[in-house]
């Protein structure tokens, strides 16, 4: 099933939206750098959730509007200065405004692309861009086999297999919709070196886990807890990287 039609996981992070903006990395100075080099008037973010990419723009001096479609995330993302308007990308009245730059952090992939593309397109301003992009784990064959197993123990029923196709996915639906005249692939690569008790916090942000009982995260918590403490420490390694999506109509 793709991700836009799971509403459950799509609409799960209201609940955690403090964790989720304390816990979550935000994105490269690079790509904000070069987005900011657009020069671009006005900038729409879709999907905002609490704001990090719409802050980090806001921070190169430009003016942002970001659509969320939960409350809770918005509410997080305007306590740090950001505007939003509450609303799914799909429904959204956008009142005829027009923009320079479209982003997307972390949250494309939650919009049906049949509609969000071609609203894309009309709310461009002539030779505006859109930016999509996520950021992922680059995980050594270690780490990540050390993860794999705590799942499959753990909490099979959260246990998701990577999808080596998923990034090259978004490329295809956005070049199949026809909008864009061309569409071009950037990645971003960065490291960091995390506690033991954040790495766990920020992946007990993501969806799948979001879906779990109580008692069921705890326990899948406390075994990834045990399990990367001694292999590790009480620090973890990681590769990361930002897959970006540059489009223009």
């Amino acid at each position: 099933m793709p991700f836009f039609d799971q509403r459950d996981r799509a609409e799960s992070f209201g609940a955690v939206a403090e964790l989720y903006d304390r816990h979550r990395p935000s994105y490269p100075d690079e790509l904000i750098d070069q987005l900011a080099a657009l020069r671009p008037a006005r900038v729409l973010d879709v999907g905002c959730g609490t704001g990090k990419a719409s802050r980090q723009l806001a921070g190169r001096g430009l003016d942002v509007l970001g659509v969320e479609i939960d409350a809770g995330m918005a509410a997080v993302a305007r306590r740090s200065g950001v505007e939003v308007e509450v609303a799914s990308f799909e429904l959204w009245d956008d009142r005829g405004r027009s923009f320079d730059l479209i982003v997307s952090g972390q949250a494309w992939h939650w919009i049906d692309p049949a509609v969000g593309a071609p609203k894309l397109v009309r709310l461009l301003r002539p030779a505006g861009t859109v930016c999509l992009f996520w950021n992922y784990d680059d995980d050594d064959e270690r780490l990540g086999a050390i993860v794999q197993d705590v799942y499959r123990r753990v909490a099979p029923e959260s246990f998701e297999e990577t999808r080596p196709g998923e990034q090259g996915l978004h490329e295809r639906t956005l070049r199949d919709s026809g909008c864009f005249s061309s569409v071009e692939v950037r990645d971003y690569k960065w490291s960091e070196t995390l506690p033991v008790d954040e790495w766990v916090a920020r992946v007990s942000t993501h969806s799948n886990q979001l879906l779990l009982a109580p008692q069921r995260l705890a326990e899948l918590q406390t075994a990834l807890r045990d399990a990367l403490r001694a292999e590790y420490g009480e620090t973890v390694p990681l590769r990361n990287g930002t897959h970006a999506l540059w489009a223009r109509p």
